[in-house]
């Protein structure tokens, strides 16, 4: 055998070994056994059958900073990076959606009160690195169960249309008792604009006519949310 079929096939036994080595550490011991670069190779495995992919997970990691930043960046910026094909990038986007459906389900159909950190790490999971506003509402019931979770409206950079009228009458369609408004901020900065504070006194007013209570209105940054209620603007 050509010495440069002797070379292909020892990296492709490695390379084989390497990947049932990994995966027998992580089902013995889960996330907490592997690093993030690691679980990103996991994930690579099933997009790129037989190939070393522990650079192009270590270059993923210091292109975008983390591996929940890495999940969650938008397919055109993953695939900005050479060996990122679209097949690579969906893949990563699949566990992004598979994240964020637990962390909704952590929340839908409990009181709000008692799953709050969990409200929390659900809206950054969904919000907090789109490049564009989005604006949702969490309805809830007299008992403050989540009773639905839906995005209203996608706007630009920097600015989401919000129309009081329809946030309350979605609310009595869904016989919401009350809401909670939440946008994020795609500059990462999660400090409410004289916008939003407008725009969230507008609705807080339509909806206190019909006896719907506003709970809070939660700004979600990159790395960190601000609360109306905690500030004192609600």
């Amino acid at each position: 055998m050509p010495d440069g079929d002797n070379k292909a096939a020892n990296a492709a036994n490695h390379a084989k070994g390497h990947r049932e080595r990994l995966r027998a550490r992580f089902k013995k011991a889960g996330v907490d056994g592997v690093q993030d670069y690691e679980l990103l190779e996991l994930i690579l495995f099933r997009a790129i059958p037989r190939r070393d992919v522990k650079p192009l997970a270590k270059e993923l990691l210091a292109k975008f900073g983390g591996f929940a930043q890495v999940v969650s960046a938008p397919m055109e910026r993953l695939m900005e990076l050479k060996g990122v094909s679209e097949n690579v990038a969906q893949e990563l986007k699949i566990v992004h959606a598979a994240s964020i459906k637990l962390s909704q389900a952590r929340i839908l159909k409990r009181p709000v009160i008692s799953s709050w950190n969990d409200l929390l790490s659900y809206c950054r999971a969904a919000m907090a690195d789109e490049k564009t506003e989005l604006f949702r509402i969490l309805f809830l019931d007299k008992k403050n169960i989540l009773i639905a979770d839906e995005v209203q409206q996608r706007g630009t950079i920097d600015h989401t249309p919000v129309y009081p009228r329809e946030v309350v009458k979605r609310a009595l369609e869904l016989g919401a008792a009350a809401i909670i408004l939440v946008h994020n901020h795609p500059s990462g900065d999660p400090t409410p604009s004289r916008a939003d504070v407008d725009m969230t006194n507008q609705i807080v007013k339509a909806a206190s006519a019909l006896n719907i209570r506003v709970h809070d209105h939660l700004v979600i940054g990159h790395e960190h949310h601000a609360s109306f209620k905690t500030l004192g603007l609600l």
